[in-house]
């Protein structure tokens, strides 16, 4: 038995070629499925980081989803033409039941959660660094 073992030779060779193909498809396949799920994961965490925010600055809210999207509204509402940090803050105001103050503190914190580098130029007199 020991002898037609040691002569067997197996169907299917693998070379050094055929493994590192075969790993560099594991991977990519690994990098795809990883790239897949991290948009959702930051996405979700952002939505999180900006409920935690309004929690924290007072501002209340009943349904976490569309606060959530509303407050993903605000960046393109600011890079609209004619689009200023006063202009947001009514539409926000008017359109969902917020006082100018709650609707204020809902834009500063969805301008510095989803779009941080529009604050920049929302504060001509800041301190140069």
């Amino acid at each position: 038995m020991t002898a037609q073992l040691i002569g067997y030779k197996w169907p299917l060779r693998v070379t050094g070629r055929a493994t590192l193909l075969r790993f560099v498809g594991v991977a990519g396949g690994l990098a795809a499925a990883a790239a897949t799920l991290a948009a959702p994961i930051r996405a979700d965490m952002m939505g999180n980081a900006f409920l935690v925010a309004l929690t924290n600055a007072g501002v209340s809210y009943s349904h976490p989803a569309s606060t959530t999207a509303l407050g993903q509204s605000v960046c393109p509402l600011l890079v609209q033409p004619g689009g200023s940090f006063d202009s947001v803050t009514s539409k926000m105001a008017d359109g969902n039941g917020m006082s100018h103050d709650a609707a204020g503190i809902f834009t500063i914190v969805a301008i510095a959660t989803y779009c941080p580098a529009v604050l920049a130029p929302l504060l001509p007199n800041r301190l140069q660094a």
